[in-house]
């Protein structure tokens, strides 16, 4: 426990009748500094006792603060599932309970079915909570106009064609289906190995339609809670209306669209879930022309029926692995701002790299060019490629993950 400062000695000022004038003066000259020395002191005292008082007084008033909140109930969160004259259904969130509540004539007027509202132990609605979306697409990565264009994509002439007559005709030309008198493509799925352009592809469709590219990754829309994953569903197609025209991108969709299973766990049951409601957006879409679907997955075999069926994925193209002019094509692009020696062939490469994948193809010339920087060199050779493709070759041998730069 802290004390109070002790207060300093008061100077006594005593003059002897017998002094003389200039033994008074120097007298009271060294009283007057005395003096003065207490009042410094007096004043420093006084200012440490007001910034003591103004700490305790801060300190009081967090204790305060903190014995309020204390004494204050734990809020819920909920969601308005129904609202009728006067009432409110609501679902608890985490334990997906229901149940109907009185609210005051003023709240009932700001509710609407879907809101997120705040709950104490009686079920008695507290407040309104501001919309969710935009905290739950921090999820999601959103890019105005993605840089990519079809001038980064090799050997797959025929999968860009298909997918801009599906996904960019309808955003830039909708006028083209309208005279011949066919609705457009719901929906495209692209499918093929690891590493192959599928998500080159869909960025490159929204460079080429000012589209606001929304992706997602299918794993993502899998969450811990009942319900939670089929809202973050519900909240992406919503953004996706906000910022049309817009093209959304899931890719690992089979996270969420495998084969329905006889499983009976709360975990498969969540998923099967939130599949349902993603069916359930993408048959709701009344008007086509200012936002499109493209999904990406490389477990074809793992998809369920429903979700492949027309009208929601009209397109089902494949993107395989790079054939020879393919392989020399995506090599060309990845090399392209590179130092390359006279000795470089790129068609020999393009041999020597059967089976690899575009992704595979990117790595082998970053690689390349680290060894050329490891030699202190700033042009790459073929010898350069050479061991490139042989530690790539040796890593995949021995299981070694590829690094994709």
């Amino acid at each position: 426990m802290s004390h109070s400062p002790s207060l300093p000695d008061r100077p006594t000022l005593e003059l002897d009748p017998e002094m003389s004038d200039s033994e008074r003066l120097a007298a009271l000259r060294e009283h007057y500094v005395d003096v003065a020395r207490i009042h410094e002191e007096l004043a420093n005292q006084l200012e440490s006792a007001k910034q003591r008082q103004a700490d305790l007084r801060s300190e009081v008033t967090d204790l305060q603060s903190e014995n309020e909140a204390l004494k204050t109930s734990s809020l819920y969160l909920a969601t308005v599932e129904e609202l009728t004259d006067d009432q409110v259904l609501l679902k608890q969130h985490g334990n997906n309970q229901e149940v109907l509540t009185d609210v005051s004539p003023r709240l009932h007027e700001r509710l609407e079915a879907g809101d997120r509202v705040a709950i104490n132990d009686s079920f008695a609605v507290q407040t309104v909570l501001d919309a969710e979306t935009d905290a739950r697409a921090q999820a999601m990565e959103i890019t105005e106009r993605p840089e990519v264009d079809y001038g980064y994509i090799g050997g797959l002439e025929e999968q860009i064609r298909e997918v801009r007559e599906a996904v960019e005709d309808p955003l830039t030309s909708p006028e083209k289906f309208e005279q011949v008198g066919i609705e457009p493509p719901t929906g495209v799925l692209l499918h093929g190995p690891p590493g192959t352009g599928k998500t080159l592809l869909a960025k490159a469709v929204a460079n080429q339609t000012d589209a606001t590219f929304i992706k997602m990754a299918g794993s993502e829309l899998v969450q811990k809670f009942i319900g939670e994953g089929a809202r973050l569903v519900r909240d992406l197609f919503s953004l996706a209306a906000e910022r049309e025209p817009a093209i959304i991108f899931i890719d690992e969709i089979d996270a969420i669209a495998s084969k329905r299973t006889e499983s009976k766990t709360s975990g498969d049951a969540e998923v099967q879930r939130t599949m349902m409601q993603l069916l359930s957006e993408m048959d709701g879409f009344e008007e086509r022309g200012d936002i499109s679907i493209i999904a990406a997955t490389n477990r074809f075999d793992m998809l369920d029926r429903a979700i492949l069926r027309p009208g929601r994925f009209d397109r089902l193209i494949e993107v395989p692995e790079p054939d020879d002019e393919g392989r020399e094509q995506i090599l060309r692009i990845h090399t392209r701002g590179m130092n390359l020696a006279d000795d470089v062939g790129l068609e020999r490469l393009a041999e020597d790299t059967e089976g690899f994948s575009g992704a595979e193809l990117a790595s082998l010339a970053t690689e390349a060019g680290m060894f050329a920087i490891r030699d202190g060199r700033t042009v790459v050779t073929q010898e350069d490629f050479a061991e490139a493709l042989e530690k790539i070759q040796a890593d995949d041998a021995a299981g070694t993950p590829i690094a994709f730069y």
